[in-house]
């Protein structure tokens, strides 16, 4: 439970009601799905794999989340085009200072995930974050380099559709569930 994305929320009051005191508990969200069945035990493992990766991508993402939230509101206090400029290439170097070395140990599976999971948490696709903070022809840079790679930043994350699952795994990892 280390993870930063489990925070254990338990809330202990008490209400008066017509004279009579009531204590009451406030608990993290549990979510309960129908069993999972699988066809064969290769459907299996990519359960399970599906599980480790969101495991392993989920704080990048929420990580992502904080930067965007925090660079945003500071940009918003700058008043010039240059000190905004040059805060976004300090930015971008602690990026790639902090964040290449943990790109380079994720598979490619994890990666993709990772562009739907931002997606996810920022709701904005990792293109559209690029190409609004550090211009359009930076960002095709990015989406060519991605697509060498076999995929795609502007990927959109579709919880009730294609990622059904994903988002499934998403909640019950919040809720520390699994």
């Amino acid at each position: 439970m280390d993870s930063p994305t489990f925070v254990p929320t338990v809330k202990v009051g008490k209400v008066l009601h017509e004279g009579d005191s009531i204590q009451y508990m406030e608990m993290n969200n549990v979510y309960v799905y129908p069993q999972l069945t699988f066809k064969n035990k290769k459907q299996a493992q990519q359960y399970m794999r599906l599980v480790n990766n969101v495991k392993k991508v989920l704080p990048i993402a929420k990580e992502a989340r904080m930067m965007l939230i925090e660079t945003t509101e500071y940009l918003e206090t700058l008043q010039t085009d240059q000190e905004k400029a040059e805060h976004m290439k300090r930015v971008e170097a602690d990026i790639f200072k902090t964040y290449k070395p943990k790109m380079k140990k994720l598979t490619y599976s994890q990666g993709k995930l990772l562009i739907k999971l931002i997606d996810r948490e920022c709701h904005s696709s990792s293109y559209e974050m690029i190409k609004a903070f550090m211009g359009p022809l930076r960002a095709g840079f990015w989406q060519v380099f991605a697509w060498g790679f076999g995929a795609s930043l502007k990927k959109e994350y579709d919880a009730k559709g294609v990622d059904r699952l994903t988002e499934r795994v998403v909640l019950m990892v919040e809720s520390g569930q699994i």
